[in-house]
């Protein structure tokens, strides 16, 4: 017997906007949430923010990820704002624990309290930070919508999503940065056209935007533990597995976005956006990102081996006794 249901939303794009699947109605508008944090980052590269600086592609990893609190992701965010002459007291993010549950027993064992650089969100801050400074706009304000930086993020945004700028709505996320919700539909292309620039007519019309978008990829898959952490972190896991075919970004609400990079079977790449509409997380969210990769053919059988703590869920009472499971029941 069901006890509990799930339901949600999913778009699966290529880079020329071709929908090749699709679960509910995909034009339902919701928010990226953390998922946006790709294009946050390539105004940095774009702009020469991130050349002046010199940041590794190990700090733009940092800078969109969702990152677990770990001493590795502290450095790295603490590395980028030295280079700026800043510190973590201009990061208006908030205070949070670490994600990482060993940080937060140190921390408690210690009798210390989380500090700002624990926010899984402190190296986007840190990355806007880096961007307002290089193009000698304040940074106290960095998170104002209508901060410079935020404006054009919004039209870096607009562009991989291909939706007109003011089409973009706008809010407030949990770390206190602007939040872009657009369809569902508009955030799996710009994922598509995120991993397969070329593909999308980018790279032409717009040779340092495609540029950046690479390097961001690059960043990511090649540093995915800068994205998310050490272990336990699907994103991460899934760009392990993949062997970096696939980049992954987790987003707050039950969002996940996507970008399959081009590939015999899908040689203009895919874009994928899920939604989970009660805003679940790891118990619903997780099994459905690999249930839909599955559906697509985009993983192997020793891929979704590796990967199979995060599809399929066993339910344990609190005497340890197995009592149930979470199952995917859907068709793209």
């Amino acid at each position: 017997m069901t006890e509990s249901r799930h339901r949600g939303f999913i778009a699966v794009v290529d880079a020329e906007g071709e929908i090749l699947a699709s679960l509910g109605k995909i034009e339902t508008r919701t928010w990226y949430r953390s998922a946006a944090k790709p294009f946050q980052t390539i105004p940095i590269i774009v702009s020469g923010a991130a050349e002046h600086y010199e940041l590794s592609d190990q700090e733009l990893a940092v800078i969109t990820g969702s990152h677990s609190g770990e001493n590795i992701h502290l450095e790295a965010v603490s590395s980028i704002l030295r280079k700026i002459g800043l510190s973590s007291a201009d990061l208006l993010c908030g205070v949070h624990p670490p994600f990482d549950s060993a940080a937060a027993k140190q921390l408690q064992a210690e009798d210390r309290q989380p500090q700002v650089l624990h926010n899984n969100c402190s190296g986007k801050h840190a990355g806007m930070l880096v961007f307002a400074k290089f193009i000698g706009e304040p940074t106290a304000n960095y998170v104002d919508p209508q901060h410079s930086i935020q404006c054009q993020i919004r039209i870096v945004l607009a562009r991989f999503a291909d939706v007109p700028v003011n089409e973009i709505a706008i809010a407030i996320d949990g770390c206190s940065a602007p939040v872009f919700g657009v369809s569902l539909e508009a955030m799996a292309r710009s994922y598509a056209q995120l991993v397969a620039v070329r593909q999308a007519g980018i790279e032409p019309e717009l040779p340092s935007l495609a540029a950046a978008a690479e390097r961001v990829v690059r960043a990511m898959t090649q540093f995915p533990e800068m994205v998310g952490g050490s272990y336990g972190r699907l994103d991460t896991d899934l760009m392990r597995a993949s062997r970096g075919q696939i980049v992954s970004k987790v987003g707050a609400e039950g969002v996940q976005l996507l970008g399959v990079r081009p590939c015999p079977q899908y040689p203009k790449g895919l874009g994928i956006a899920i939604k989970v509409e009660d805003g679940d997380t790891r118990r619903a969210r997780d099994p459905v990102v690999i249930e839909t990769l599955r559906q697509l053919g985009v993983l192997d059988q020793n891929q979704l081996a590796q990967l199979a703590p995060y599809g399929h869920s066993t339910i344990f009472n609190h005497r340890g006794l197995e009592v149930g499971e979470v199952r995917t029941c859907f068709k793209l």
